[in-house]
């Protein structure tokens, strides 16, 4: 049973992080000048401010479909907070392929994602690569209510629709040998250039990794939809991972590939700041960044940014009945 949490709940101003703190990136750029790229990286952390990001004029979520009547799935039907307006969680996104910022959904629909494959290799007996056709034919398509939280410390909640990440499994049946799953992202350093640096100044394509156990949780989802329509590009169209015990950058978006492992992948943020992003990264009230504190969460919402409703991080985000066995 999910912890409940009374909506009239707030805390005190002075319990808030200052906002100067909460935007300091001297620690990070620290961290990156080793590998040579700490001016050109910097702005790819975190907590930035809201700016302009749910004010750019335009439909953020021109281009999708209908997905018709999905059913969904009575475990994951509501949660202990209101739905995320649609329109605001559109606007508002980390996809540092397209940008920087949270005002990336223009740039973001450079994305092609006609004729979209998905190749599946490694340690597993049957490797295979699906079209969407072949996704869609195969794992029956559910809707799951699920609470969103970012490493930055802001938080959504969302109606995704997709498949449980264990039904390809099944599916691909990887090997025993097989502990660890790389996850790729579509990258084209002449589609996707990034926010400004060179393409090669950074580990591109962004890579994300699961354990097996992971991957084989009944919350792991690999979402296709949001809000009963196809996924705008900015949400990692056409298809994304959603784990939601964890922060939100380890749910790679528009993946290509997916590798079956003996051995703990690389992955794009823990190897850019391994001190700052590991790569369990479960969300976690009582660990907090080295830069800021992980005990509140803001929930995104319209008005000043640090104005949305501030709310206790709860551990695993809420999840902890489906995962806490994971790393006892």
């Amino acid at each position: 049973m999910f912890v409940r949490i009374r909506k009239s709940w707030e805390i005190s101003e002075r319990d808030v992080t200052p906002e100067a703190v909460f935007f300091n990136r001297r620690r990070f750029m620290k961290s990156l000048i080793g590998l040579g790229i700490g001016a050109t990286a910097a702005s790819l952390t975190g907590c930035q401010s809201r700016g302009d990001a749910t004010e750019a004029t335009g439909d953020p979520t021109a281009g999708t479909v209908s997905l018709g009547d999905i059913p969904r799935n009575p475990d994951f039907a509501e949660v202990d907070r209101s739905i995320t307006p649609r329109d605001l969680a559109a606007r508002y996104n980390n996809f540092y392929e397209f940008g920087g910022n949270k005002s990336i959904w223009q740039a973001a629909q450079a994305l092609p994602t006609d004729d979209w494959k998905v190749e599946v290799s490694g340690l597993v007996k049957n490797p295979r690569t699906y079209d969407l056709e072949d996704l869609q034919r195969r794992f029956p398509i559910e809707e799951r209510i699920y609470r969103f939280r970012c490493v930055e410390a802001w938080a959504m909640v969302v109606p995704w629709a997709g498949f449980p990440m264990r039904l390809l499994l099944e599916d691909v049946e990887p090997q025993s040998n097989a502990k660890f799953v790389r996850f790729t992202s579509y990258y084209d350093a002449k589609v996707t250039p990034g926010p400004g640096w060179r393409p090669n100044s950074l580990p591109w394509p962004y890579t994300e990794g699961l354990t097996i156990e992971e991957m084989a949780n009944d919350l792991a989802f690999f979402a296709t939809g949001i809000y009963g329509h196809t996924l705008p590009k900015q949400h990692g169209a056409p298809i994304r991972m959603v784990v939601p015990w964890k922060y939100g950058f380890k749910g790679a978006k528009s993946i290509v590939k997916i590798e079956f492992l003996e051995e703990q992948p690389a992955t794009f943020w823990n190897t850019l700041v391994p001190n700052e992003y590991g790569f369990e990264a479960n969300v976690n009230p009582n660990k907090p960044h080295p830069r800021w504190s992980q005990a509140q969460e803001r929930m995104i919402g319209p008005g000043a940014s640090f104005s949305w409703e501030v709310r206790p991080t709860l551990l695993y985000n809420g999840y902890e009945e489906y995962v806490a066995n994971l790393y006892s």
